[in-house]
This record gives structure tokens, sequence and C-alpha cells, in this order.
């Protein structure tokens, strides 16, 4: 699988594994560890989650599901915006740590933000690095105003930006892309098959049977043909995460990219940051 690059120059998989919404319902439980499992033996080994997910289940579900594989996984998560203050943010990585069975996180989110200083999340995301219970750091659903007031607060070590970003979502083009590879951040982009939503597009759907592709495998496709872009869907079931593997394999043509942009038109103007 094609690798992205981040700060530091560690590289991951440009598809990795999201867990909104899992761990909620104990009948499907098995269902979901057993995709997270052949995920990463697929080659899927970023697996990002979050403390809000299911307050907590989630974690706890990610937890079970890497017991014996941990080390073989880039593990990631996210911490709301009024725990990412130097009095909270180490208590928060603590809880996480101890639902999703490990010792450290491979990368630590801020899930958005609120009204704690930036300049006091880099401070305390800093010295969780220091403290060895996180390797890297980044933000999620900040837009370019806000990573310029990051950068400016000794942010620099930020290795990604979370955001929304799919055919129906491409404002990030305008501006935040470009910004971003600018200053050698990634970007991992959540809900690339908006929550499925896409999945029922016609045109899409069209497109995608010309080419021997479901409507999510070329919704995938798309979003990872930039070289700066990791994508993180998420799927329940094994059959459902192989679906997803494939749409890594796949090169789009010239005419195909022009199909969607006449399908999915990029915006003629900025477009502020979107958020689920």
């Amino acid at each position: 699988m094609r690798e992205v690059v981040i700060v530091g120059g560690e590289t991951v998989p440009c598809l990795g594994q999201g867990t909104w919404n899992m761990g909620e319902r104990a009948d499907r439980r098995a269902d979901e560890i057993a995709a997270l499992r052949a995920g990463v033996e697929l080659g899927m080994t970023l697996v990002d989650t979050a403390e809000m997910y299911g307050d907590g289940t989630t974690e706890e579900l990610v937890g079970e599901a890497l017991s014996g594989i941990r080390d073989d996984v880039f593990l990631v998560s996210k911490a709301y915006p009024q725990n990412a203050s130097r009095d909270r943010l180490e208590r928060a990585c603590e809880v996480s740590l101890r639902r999703l069975r490990t010792d450290r996180l491979d990368l630590y989110l801020l899930h958005w933000r609120g009204r704690v200083p930036l300049a006091e999340t880099v401070g305390a995301m800093e010295a969780l690095v220091t403290a060895g219970k996180i390797r890297h750091w980044g933000v999620s659903n900040l837009d370019v105003d806000d990573m310029e007031e990051l950068v400016a607060a000794s942010g620099a070590a930020c290795v990604t930006d979370q955001i929304l970003y799919n055919l129906g979502r491409r404002g990030p083009e305008r501006e935040l892309l470009p910004w971003l590879t600018e200053h050698g951040m990634s970007a991992m982009a959540y809900s690339p098959v908006e929550q499925g939503r896409l999945v029922d597009d016609a045109d899409l759907s069209e497109i995608a049977d010309t080419i021997g592709l479901t409507a999510a495998q070329l919704a995938l496709a798309w979003a990872l043909r930039r070289s700066e872009v990791i994508g993180i869907p998420k799927a329940g079931t094994v059959a459902h995460v192989r679906e997803n593997r494939h749409a890594a394999d796949v090169e789009l043509s010239a005419e195909v990219l022009a199909m969607l942009d006449d399908a999915f038109p990029a915006p003629r103007g900025r477009v502020r940051l979107e958020m689920l």
C-alpha cells in the first residue's frame, strides 16, 4: 500500500481505519473486532478513535481488538477540547491509554478547537511526548487561520489535521490542503464516503459501474488520489474492510477524474471548513 510521510520522516499507510460509532452495540461487537483485526492484516494499520466515541466504549473495543497486535498498529486517539489544557490533558490521555490497553499513543489529536488557547494545548502535547505517553501529536477540524495560529504558537511539530474531506466536501482543496502541504503536514480525511451517504448518489454509482468499482471504492480512491491525504473510513464487517482495502490500489484515469469533477464540482471560492 502507498504510504504517506508524516512530520519527522515516519510513514503510515494512506488508508487506515476509523471507528466512529463502533463498540456501541453488543450484537455487533464480534464483527467489529474481526473487522479491525482483518484491516490490520490487510495493511490498514493506522487505527483512529477518540475519547468522545461512545463516551469511551469505542476505545475499549479498539483495545480489545488490538490485543496481541498492538505493536503492529499506528494508534490514534483524540481529546475533547475541554481536556486540552495543561491541567487536564495528561489525565485524559491516561484514561484513553487504559481503555486502549496500551502504554502510549502513536498520535494524539485535539478533536476540535475549544476555549483552551492553542499555545497551552501545544505545551501540554509536548509534555506528553517528553513523558513518553504519546509519540506524535496533531489536531482535527482546524481551518487555515487556526493552523497559522497553531504554528505561531510553536506548533510546527503538528503531524496532521484530521478534517472532513470527500467528494461532496471539497472546500479544503481551496486553501487548507495546499497550506498543509506547504508546511509538511498530512491531512487525515474522516467520513471519506460521507458516512455512507455517497454510495446512494446516482452519478457516483454510474461512474463507478463503468470502471468495475463500487461507489464507496470510487469515493475512497478519489480521496486517496492526493499524496498528502490519509483516509480513515469505518467498516464494521470483514467484507466491508476488504472492499475498502481495494480502493487503495486503484489509480483513477484523467477521464474518470474529469467525470467526477463534473458530478461533484470543486467550490469556486473559499468555503469554511465543515464538520460532522
